[in-house]
């Protein structure tokens, strides 16, 4: 019987709140199911560590976290240090070196949560995010700092392979999920080398699935279209930054950040897929229990699939859905007044009830 082991990353401000109920629910599904096995070990990597070594992570800290089947983050950010440290030196790192090239985030909308748009249907989507490349690349610089002509150069890299190996993962997950239609978030109308490049990768790819159709969708467009019609949307691929704001603006559809996961994944499986919430780590409300932390447990819920539970993941999403629907036991973003542990401990007890 194989050990999931787990390497668990809590972060900074609210994120080791959070991942406490995030760890309590892995605990509670390997008590009730002796098929999981589970070995998590936890790394205090984060802002504290950079203010005494720094660094954000040991010079070995990547090889360190390869032998991990799975990473499971909390979040990151400190008003003490530049709120480009922890990204550039922990989380870009883990994503591009493991070659974590798809994210992915789900846009659901739970039983019992009112999305502030009337819609005709539900909303429930997938935007698949490439990960690896694209406006996050940090390739540029800055001449002449501090003076008059100062230029700032920041540069996009879109590369084939990049979108290609995107594009096939959102289409097999459309093949296997009965979708008909993908969207492609482009604005090669204005940006013409990248996004060209971009729309025809995906378009490549798409002729690899008939039955499937593919509609180019311009960024701005697109936004507006969330706003109009989010129930009309399934799965859509996006770059880097496209993913980014888009899966935000989601997010905001469905109840905002604390019911947003994601999932950086290495489809291939040669390094470890790394899972986290989508949301910063709130300093404002850091240490006072306020923190929603179904985002990081729903997290865990990826994390499980991905570790081919389907069948755990599924618990761990019914109790989810059952506690948010009770609306007993919510946090004050879901105008609720429950606190972190309480909402962890209610999901829980939802877990035990089904095993």
């Amino acid at each position: 019987m194989n050990t999931n082991r787990i390497a668990v990353l809590p972060g900074d401000g609210i994120g080791p709140e959070v991942m406490a109920e995030g760890v309590k629910v892995l605990k509670a599904l390997a008590e009730a199911d002796s098929s999981f096995q589970l070995e998590m070990t936890s790394f205090e990597w984060n802002s504290d560590y950079y203010l005494k070594h720094g660094r954000m992570m040991p010079e070995d800290g990547l090889t360190t976290l390869k032998n991990f089947d799975a990473i499971f983050f909390g979040a990151l950010g400190d008003r003490r240090i530049p709120e480009h440290i922890p990204i550039w030196e922990l989380i870009m790192p883990i994503r591009k070196n493991f070659n974590q090239y798809v994210n992915l985030r789900p846009i659901k909308q739970l039983p019992g949560v009112k999305s502030p748009l009337h819609t005709e249907g539900p909303i429930d989507f997938y935007v698949f995010r490439e990960n690896a490349e694209g406006e996050y690349s940090n390739m540029g610089g800055r001449l002449y700092q501090q003076m008059p002509e100062e230029i700032a150069i920041q540069n996009t890299v879109i590369t084939k392979k990049g979108v290609q190996r995107l594009a096939r993962y959102a289409f097999d997950y459309a093949r296997r999920n009965d979708v008909t239609k993908v969207v492609n978030a482009t604005k090669s109308n204005a940006i013409i080398h990248s996004m060209g490049l971009w729309d025809e990768s995906v378009k490549a790819i798409a002729a690899e699935y008939p039955g499937i159709e593919v509609e180019d969708a311009y960024i701005d467009a697109l936004a507006a279209h969330f706003v109009q019609r989010p129930e009309s949307f399934e799965v859509i691929v996006a770059s880097n930054l496209f993913g980014d704001i888009l899966s935000d603006l989601g997010a905001a559809l469905v109840g905002g950040l604390g019911l947003s996961p994601s999932a950086n994944l290495n489809p291939e499986g040669d390094f470890p897929s790394m899972f986290e919430p989508v949301h910063g780590s709130a300093p404002d409300i850091a240490g006072k229990q306020a923190a929603n932390p179904i985002a990081q447990i729903w997290s865990a819920a990826l994390m499980l699939e991905h570790l081919g539970r389907k069948d755990l993941s599924a618990v761990v999403m019914k109790a989810i859905e059952q506690v948010v629907a009770s609306a007993t036991t919510l946090t004050p973003d879901l105008k609720g007044n429950a606190r972190t542990f309480e909402t962890g401990d209610t999901i829980v007890k939802q877990i035990h009830q089904q095993m």
